[in-house]
């Protein structure tokens, strides 16, 4: 379930949780191996024009829907904890331009009775920001592709 309401901590966040049946590594390797495979929701897919992960990385990829849509993403990593956390952000471009900030998104991998405890979620800037991300379908998007995420990460593992 999300919600804009404010944590405890002046942030608006939107999150989605999952128990993956598939050991951590594996959901690691599925996230920085096989992006392309899961990344948006179907019928979409996704172009990866580069993803250097390693803080101050770039992140570009191109979203492509069903209808023609076009919807270019570019951002920057700011954290990588390898098999823990990845932290991205599109408030920057490549070499710290600054961009229209919308998030600071952020996925978590724990073990769990040997499966995967995977959390992702998005900080927004303002309440609005965050109103307007869940009215675009936050929780069924992230959430099917969790779900997208399990089916790659359980092939691979």
């Amino acid at each position: 379930m999300s919600s804009c309401a404010l944590p405890p901590t002046p942030v608006h966040e939107l999150r989605i949780t999952r128990l993956i049946d598939a050991p951590r590594a594996a959901v690691w390797r599925a996230w920085t191996d096989h992006l392309a495979e899961w990344w948006c929701p179907a019928p979409w897919t996704v172009e990866i024009v580069e993803q250097d992960a390693r803080p101050g990385g770039r992140s570009a990829v191109i979203m492509h829907g069903p209808e023609g849509e076009v919807m270019p993403q570019e951002g920057v990593f700011l954290e990588i904890v390898p098999m823990e956390r990845i932290v991205f952000t599109d408030a920057f471009t490549k070499g710290w331009i600054p961009a229209g900030p919308f998030i600071v998104g952020f996925m978590e991998f724990a073990d769990e009775a040997g499966k995967t405890r995977y959390s992702a979620g998005a900080r927004h800037w303002t309440e609005e920001a965050c109103a307007q991300h869940e009215a675009m379908g936050f929780t069924d998007g992230w959430s099917k592709v969790a779900e997208q995420l399990e089916v790659v990460a359980r092939r691979i593992a």
